[in-house]
Parts: C-alpha cells; sequence; structure tokens
C-alpha cells in the first residue's frame, strides 16, 4: 500500500500569533515555524499501518516556502519514506482553491491508494483543503473521524455529530481526515533523524490549475477581550441566580 499525508508547516501554537494588517494575511515570521501537530497525528495513523504491514510505502507532501522543508525532513525522521516540497514564490499567500488545486497536482501521479490530512489546520481553521483536494483527484472522502480501521481496498472509520456517531466507509483510493482523537504522533528518534537526511525528497514547482488566489482579505479586525464573567456569592439565593443566568443565556 502507499499513502500520502498531507502535512504543513505552521506558526507555534504557543505563541501569539500577528496579522500583517497590510496584507490581511497571518505574519508567518513572527513566529517560529512547527509542523502542525494534527498533520503528526495524521502521518502517526499512516506509520502504524506501516507498523503492521513493513511494504507500506509513505510519502509525504507539503506546500510552503523553503524553510517547509524541515516540517518534511521531521516527517521523514518519524518514519515517512519520502516528501514532495510545493515550493513557488508565486503561491506565497495563497488561498483556499489554490492550495488544493497544486496539492492535487502533486498527489495526481504518485499512485496513492491512501491519502491522510488533519480535519482542520492550527493557523487558518478552514477544514476545507482535503475536501477540495479529493474533488479534485475525484476521491471518496471520510472526514473528520475519531477512529479509523485501514483494510484491504477499504478504509472506514467512525465521526462523531450533533445527533450521535456515524459509521462510514469507502473503497479506495480515499481521503481521511482525522481529528485530534487520533493518538498524538511519535518522537523520531536518533536513528530516524540520521536516516532521514539521506530520504529523497522532491521540489516542485506550482502545477494547479488556477492561475492566483480569487479571494483576497478586505478587512482584519482584532478579537475584543474578553469581559468579566459574572461571579455569584452564595448568599442562599446563588442556585436561583445560576439558573436565571443559564435561562438568560439560553443554556437552558
Amino acid at each position: 500500500m502507499k499513502i500520502a499525508v498531507l502535512i504543513k508547516q505552521v506558526p507555534d501554537t504557543w505563541e501569539e500569533r500577528r496579522i500583517d494588517a497590510a496584507t490581511g494575511l497571518l505574519d508567518r515570521a513572527a513566529n517560529d515555524p512547527v509542523v502542525d501537530e494534527i498533520t503528526e497525528r495524521a502521518l502517526e495513523l499512516a506509520l502504524t499501518v506501516k507498523d503492521r504491514d513493513k511494504s507500506t510505502e509513505i510519502v509525504v507532501v507539503t506546500m510552503g516556502p523553503g524553510e517547509a522543508t524541515k516540517a518534511v525532513r521531521k516527517a521523514l525522521s518519524m518514519g515517512a519514506d519520502s516528501g514532495i516540497h510545493i515550493l513557488d514564490d508565486s503561491l506565497a499567500g495563497a488561498d483556499l482553491l489554490l492550495t488544493a488545486s497544486n496539492l492535487a497536482a502533486a498527489l495526481r501521479d504518485i499512485g496513492a491508494d491512501l491519502f491522510i490530512a488533519g480535519n482542520e489546520s492550527t493557523d487558518g481553521r478552514a477544514g476545507m483543503v482535503p475536501a477540495m483536494v479529493a474533488e479534485h483527484l475525484g476521491l471518496p472522502m471520510l472526514g473528520s473521524l475519531v477512529s479509523a480501521e485501514i483494510g484491504s481496498g477499504k478504509a472506514s472509520g467512525e465521526r462523531q455529530t450533533e445527533a450521535g456517531s456515524q459509521m462510514v466507509e469507502a473503497a479506495l483510493p480515499a481521503m481521511l481526515t482525522i481529528t485530534e482523537r487520533f493518538p498524538e504522533a511519535r518522537f523520531p528518534n536518533f536513528k530516524g533523524i540520521m536516516g532521514a537526511k539521506r530520504k529523497p525528497v522532491a521540489t516542485v514547482p506550482a502545477r494547479g490549475a488556477t492561475p492566483a488566489s480569487r479571494s483576497r482579505v478586505l478587512d482584519v479586525t482584532e478579537r475584543p477581550p474578553r469581559s468579566a464573567g459574572r461571579k455569584l456569592i452564595d448568599d442562599g439565593s446563588a442556585a436561583a441566580g445560576l439558573v436565571d443566568f443559564l435561562a438568560a443565556q439560553r443554556l437552558i
């Protein structure tokens, strides 16, 4: 089996993020770059398949600036076999359509049986790129899974909805997106770190059908500060006050 995993380099999620007022885009230079944790969990799912079947081949794919190669190398040190880095200055600030178009173009010819991604990145949180890629490639998609089983010729899993749980399955090839309910990724060991230096990483230019981003940010507004909460003093009537507050907020 050949598995393609979409990974992404994002600004450190533990640091305060800044928006470039001129472009309306996230200022990626303001924070240290890290591999998005949800994409590491996606890679971990692929690695568990490889643990069971050593013939499994894992290819990681990312789109980003030159330093995003570090994200690919980390994935290789964790156990992936090769990487593809879409690197093109024309893709700076790419919107969802442009991103998906170029990812799909890079993935189309690698002959993967399974495509795995996180359900949403921690920087943009749009949650739409994997579905767009699946549409470009004509793949069925199992989205926002909390568990998954990869079998011979099919993938299945569970996802949570407001109405309960859904059990879904699709014939391969297919796209899967996973949530943070999946296990954390393993740490690369010394052997993996050294071996990653010898694994192949292909750098490819933009090949998507969309020539430029079709959307742009018109305005950016800072999130207002959180207001102080309401404090109830238990003078014998706190329970009634709490019920009144919850009812006013339409929580009961």
